[in-house]
């Protein structure tokens, strides 16, 4: 007979992943669900890499100093 091996399951949320809720303009889902269909990809995976880019091309300026 063979064995049946089981491993501990993973913790929610350990493959490097968050789940989250935002609020967004209903302008912006129709633009990304736009987006989606000519791209073939999903929202989730668009708002991941627009993120992303966001996030690494960021340039925050230092308040003023009155």
């Amino acid at each position: 007979m063979d064995e049946l091996i089981l491993k501990p399951k993973r913790e929610k949320g350990d493959d490097g992943y968050r789940t989250f809720s935002i609020r967004i303009k209903k302008e912006t889902v129709e633009k990304l669900d736009h987006i989606a269909s000519r791209t073939d990809r999903s929202r989730n995976e668009l708002i991941g890499i627009f993120l992303e880019y966001a996030a690494d091309n960021c340039i925050v300026k230092e308040k003023e100093e009155p």
